[in-house]
């Protein structure tokens, strides 16, 4: 099994959802996927005009990132690089969401409180520097982190660069976990069972509550445990999702069916589907400049 699949697999999974990102309705996605495909939609204010949903991405145009996306890809380059820390991501993160950075499109709460930390506090900042939030984009750090062969004891101060919420460090070492039973030959449902059964606390009952769910309802799911941002919502759907998965498109276009935060789920459901099942080629084709952006 190939690491770096882990990582692909989160950018293209991102970069495919980007386009209908925060649509709640999902009978309006169904009547875009009826115009054509939903993988890689060019984002259009039409589309969320008179429905639940939020449009954030105007500036952003088809085969790109989210900011969950380029959040991802800052701490795949640097662990790629062999140069991944913690004051590093800090730095480089700002280089690319601060003041004049290199990208250009919405910023989330969390991303806005962190560029604002870090030119408050400026070299004085320390570890963690994240917020208490229980949002998803901590998740980011993940892929990158295992796609370089990083040990397990840095999760935990990769996350808190974002989020120091216990549900998102809980969350986060399950999806690590995860990511380890595959890559050490476990099947995919028996690498979700076990990660739900070794999770501590309310969110490993929901990832259970999750695989119980016997049949393959991934709209019915969503909308039981939640379409929104909030990692007790995004990993239950995730697993729902990820236990009856057969190959990678179908995952992440089923994950883009359900509406949502499809590109915060996309940071769980892209790294375990690439890892299980491998990215296709013509996906990556689709990026924006025709390759999976990450430099090894």
């Amino acid at each position: 099994m190939n690491r770096k699949e882990a990582l692909a697999g989160v950018l293209v999974a991102d970069a495919a959802a980007m386009g209908l990102h925060w649509l709640y309705d999902q009978e309006q996605i169904q009547s875009v996927e009826n115009t054509g495909d939903i993988l890689f939609r060019q984002p259009d204010a039409a589309v969320y005009k008179d429905k639940r949903g939020h449009f954030a991405h105007a500036s952003r145009r088809t085969g790109e990132l989210s900011h969950y996306g380029e959040s991802a890809r800052i701490v795949g380059q640097l662990a790629a690089d062999g140069s991944y820390t913690t004051e590093a991501h800090r730095k480089v993160f700002l280089e690319t969401f601060g003041p004049c950075g290199s990208y250009v499109g919405y910023a989330d709460r969390p991303t806005k409180a962190l560029v604002a930390k870090i030119l408050t506090e400026g070299d004085e900042l320390t570890d963690p520097s994240g917020m208490d939030d229980n949002q998803m984009p901590a998740f980011c750090s993940l892929a990158g982190l295992f796609a370089a062969g990083i040990a397990a004891d840095m999760v935990n101060p990769a996350v808190e660069v974002i989020s120091v919420n216990a549900d998102v460090v809980i969350g986060a070492n399950a999806v690590y976990r995860c990511m380890q039973l595959l890559a050490d030959g476990v099947t995919l449902p028996e690498s979700l069972q076990s990660t739900a059964d070794s999770t501590d606390g309310a969110l490993g009952k929901l990832l259970q509550d999750a695989l119980n769910i016997e049949t393959y309802q991934p709209l019915e799911a969503a909308n039981k445990f939640g379409l929104a941002c909030y990692v007790e919502y995004a990993l239950p759907v995730s697993w729902h999702l990820l236990k009856h998965a057969t190959d990678f498109e179908s995952t992440i276009r089923d994950n883009i069916r359900c509406g949502g935060d499809t590109c915060g789920r996309a940071m769980v459901l892209g790294a375990l589907a690439g890892l299980a099942f491998g990215v296709p080629e013509a996906m990556i084709s689709r990026m924006s400049d025709g390759r999976v952006p990450i430099n090894y």
